[in-house]
């Protein structure tokens, strides 16, 4: 029988390498519903090739051009009837930002095993997010590179005992660019990343290392990880994927091509294992080389390890603050360095308190997104 998979965010990076993984195997795997936000144009594009049964534009009054036996719709209602697909077995999120959030949660309370790509939803509602979950007795299965190294080191199993989480992290683009010329780069040279193919906003997060004080919040919630628990390295290399340490001192590596197919492949198979990406030439990579991050070339990463410290709404106001920064330095607005002080300003200017409901978080992350606004002017 094959696997029935709503793919929510299709036509971004991660949607487009999952729709390959799918047509690379159409006995095991059965797209039923596709939703993406504007883009019409490629969402028409994927529904010719998936056949899927539903195909929904997030933006209220959007159209697309799909295929006869595609039922088509358009608006929040429409995306939250494909979050929520009543044929799918599993729910691939793969929206970016806080929005990815929404869908998550209305996926798990449909009973839907989530294939999660969206780091927002555990960084910003986590607790929310494990709560329903459990509830709900369905899976979280997750996509990022980092945290199914970590799966795989453990077996497939989230709730096994370790000693510690060591998360690799590239450095990203700017990581050789002297202090001193920061403020100056452009927003081409940001994105220029040097191992992975990504979207916008996660290659910018990777040159300030937002992102991976975003993975040490999610592996914090996927593995019941404390903080002190995680360490992060600088891998230059993007081989050795995470590593796992247990209480005898012996430490499990999961490497690979640097290539997101493997890691949605897997959130889709496991415990099976298909072919997949090419293998690592470990002849050819030569030695592989680990280091301590830099707090002053990255100084978002250490606003993001206090933010989880503090923990309640605050990690959600750090992603909020992200975003709005991100999208000023990619549209001209601000300097490269001052994404991470409009970050701290709005962390500074916000309270925070333990968020029961998806409604506080949005309203949290709202009154945020206003503060850090109001940096830009």
């Amino acid at each position: 029988m094959r696997k029935k998979i709503a793919l929510i965010g299709c036509t971004g990076s991660i949607g487009r390498q999952a729709a390959e993984v799918v047509l690379r195997d159409p006995d095991r795997f059965e797209v039923v519903a596709l939703a993406a936000n504007t883009d019409g144009a490629q969402l028409a594009e994927q529904a010719a090739r998936l056949a899927p049964r539903f195909a929904v534009l997030r933006q209220e009054g959007a159209s697309a051009s799909v295929p006869a036996g595609c039922r088509f719709a358009a608006g929040e209602a429409a995306f939250e009837e494909a979050c929520a697909f009543a044929e799918a077995d599993t729910v691939l999120v793969a929206v970016t930002g806080f929005a990815g959030l929404k869908a998550t949660l209305l996926a798990l309370e449909a009973g839907k095993d989530v294939a999660l790509a969206n780091k927002e939803s555990l960084v910003a509602g986590g607790a929310l997010v494990n709560a329903l979950a459990a509830k709900k007795g369905a899976r979280i299965l997750p996509v990022d590179s980092e945290h199914s190294a970590i799966w795989q080191c453990l077996g497939f199993d989230r709730n096994r005992p370790f000693r510690r989480i060591l998360l690799t992290a590239s450095g990203g683009a700017l990581r050789d660019v002297p202090l001193g010329d920061l403020p100056s780069v452009t927003a081409a040279q940001a994105l220029a990343h040097p191992n992975w193919r990504m979207g916008e906003k996660i290659t910018i997060d990777c040159a300030t290392m937002l992102n991976k004080g975003f993975e040490v919040i999610e592996a914090m919630h996927l593995f019941g990880a404390s903080l002190s628990q995680i360490e992060v390295l600088v891998h230059r290399e993007s081989v050795v994927h995470s590593m796992v340490e247990f209480a005898d001192g012996a430490v499990l590596a999961q490497l690979g091509v640097p290539s997101m197919e493997l890691p949605i492949q897997l959130a889709l198979t496991y415990p099976q294992r298909l072919p997949c990406s090419p293998s690592v030439d470990l002849l050819r990579t030569g030695a592989l080389h680990f280091a301590a991050v830099d707090p002053v070339r990255y100084p978002c990463f250490s606003l993001a390890l206090a933010a989880a410290e503090a923990g309640g709404t605050l990690p959600c106001v750090l992603n909020a603050a992200g975003e709005v920064a991100v999208r000023a330095f990619l549209q001209g607005q601000i300097k490269y360095t001052q994404i991470a002080e409009i970050i701290s300003g709005t962390l500074s200017s916000q309270e925070f308190f333990e968020a029961e409901s998806y409604a506080a978080l949005e309203a949290a992350d709202g009154q945020a997104r206003a503060a850090a606004r109001s940096m830009l002017r």
